[in-house]
């Protein structure tokens, strides 16, 4: 059993903002998989679907991105999902749009949604993929920024950051994430 977690914040308002990207990556994820986010629990929308051998959960939480581990962490309990189990796609201001880098562990850097999960796991041992969505601008405030829209040049580049993401993440179904990494870090 595998958890694909997307970091994101609720609704119409917040669609395409840099800190949704992990909400577009569950949503390539869904078409790949064949995979509807249609069952509304644990403070969030999730969805799941036998892959392979194993059977796959897709999960965007709906409370908002400082507060997303009061989401997955119910719904590992409740499905006896193990933390070797879990992949976090969030945005990452330190990656230029367009890159993409995977990490079996590691802090919260100052994402407030990597805080949230690293609080309520009671740990920071578990796999991400983090997408790049670039610094503010010189004197631009970091909240303005990630709940921002991208300028038209960077829109493409992260288009394929999202995809290369939910392709890693369909690697990962079939591979050890290890081997995911040393493909996809490259």
């Amino acid at each position: 059993m595998k958890l694909i977690v997307g970091l994101g914040n609720p609704g119409s308002k917040y669609d395409g903002t840099r800190h949704n990207v992990g909400f577009e990556v569950i949503d390539q994820c869904q078409s790949k998989f064949t995979i509807e986010l249609n069952q509304s629990k644990f403070k969030g929308a999730f969805g799941f679907s036998r892959v392979g051998e194993e059977k796959l959960f897709l999960l965007k939480p709906l409370t908002y991105m400082n507060l997303s581990g009061e989401s997955v962490v119910p719904l590992m309990k409740y499905y006896k999902i193990d933390i070797d189990d879990l992949l976090v796609v969030y945005d990452d201001l330190d990656l230029v749009p367009g890159k993409i880098r995977l990490r079996q562990k590691g802090g919260a850097g100052g994402h407030n949604g990597i805080k949230s999960l690293i609080q309520n796991l009671g740990t920071d041992q578990f796999k991400r993929i983090r997408v790049g969505v670039g610094r503010p601008d010189q004197g631009q405030a970091v909240t303005d920024h990630v709940l921002g829209r991208y300028a038209p040049d960077e829109r493409k580049l992260v288009d394929e950051a999202v995809e290369k993401a939910a392709k890693a993440c369909e690697a990962w179904t079939k591979l050890p994430f290890d081997r995911v990494m040393n493909e996809y870090n490259k």
